[in-house]
């Protein structure tokens, strides 16, 4: 049986793990080199077993001594980490908590890459049960200024960029209420930078409306979208806390530090209403 993280003890079991564990925190509160005074007196260990484990984390290579009775971390974490990172993948870290949003929201939860003017859809949890027909599968791609998702990546580049996807799309519109003007859309990307959230208000399809939230890398860097897609008259407000939330446990588990920041920037603007229909983000 896979253990959870609720299986894991809070702290180590073993004593000498759990000060190694101290050890590694203190160098890593700091860039320069470390005394071993310095770091005795930190983690309030004996100098001599701070050296005793020191010396052996050296050995391993986690642990560099630049100069006599100092110590920094060590290139080995750097090869481990990158090894980590470069097996981190957006769709195995989404799968999870997507199906336990669609759970609570019983409608479509989708996830969305960029990849050139377009987005792409990478992965989606649904049911029957929503109601709603799904049209674009896995794989199918919408414009970014149609699309909750493709509007945070419109977000995420500065105002010449857009402009330039502007020219080169034509900002061309799929319904009555597509953005299909520059100064439209700029407005609707203010308010995406501001609060965190984009949406789709029926501009893909009409009778469906789409909040979605960003999902962040390691290095902040804004990756894939989270949405969900509801009948028009359906899409309720109270789901978003809980769609950021997701958002921001899909990129913690890649990495994400800031989270927390992101999730305080508040709800977005209001969208629309409609008819329902077939499944977008």
């Amino acid at each position: 049986m896979r253990k959870t993280q609720s299986d894991v003890p809070a702290v180590p079991v073993i004593q000498v793990i759990e000060r190694m564990f101290a050890l590694i925190d203190v160098l890593a509160s700091r860039e320069e080199a470390i005394s071993l005074k310095e770091i005795s007196e930190k983690t309030g260990l004996h100098p001599s077993t701070t050296h005793r484990i020191l010396n052996d984390l050296a050995v391993g290579r986690f642990v560099d001594r630049p100069e006599a009775g100092s110590y920094r971390l060590g290139m080995r974490l750097l090869e481990l980490g990158n090894l980590v990172k470069g097996r981190l993948n957006v769709r195995d870290a989404a799968l999870g908590p997507m199906r336990e949003l669609h759970k609570l929201t019983q409608q479509p939860v989708n996830l969305s890459m960029r990849q050139g003017d377009e987005i792409v859809y990478i992965e989606r949890s649904y049911s029957e049960r929503s109601g709603m027909q799904v049209v674009r599968a896995i794989g199918g791609r919408a414009a970014l200024h149609l699309t909750s998702t493709g509007k945070l990546f419109l977000a995420a580049d500065d105002p010449q960029r857009v402009r330039s996807y502007a020219t080169r799309t034509g900002l061309a519109g799929h319904t009555r209420n597509s953005i299909t003007q520059l100064p439209a859309l700029e407005r609707e990307l203010s308010k995406a930078r501001q609060y965190g959230i984009a949406r789709d208000n029926e501009e893909l399809e009409l009778g469906v409306r789409c909040m979605a939230a960003g999902i962040y890398d390691d290095q902040g860097k804004l990756v894939a979208g989270l949405s969900i897609s509801a009948p028009a008259d359906r899409l309720d407000e109270g789901w978003l806390p809980k769609l950021q939330a997701t958002a921001n446990e899909i990129s913690g588990a890649l990495g994400y530090k800031d989270a927390a920041a992101t999730a305080a920037r508040g709800s977005a603007a209001d969208g629309g209403s409609g008819p329902s229909s077939s499944a977008t983000a």
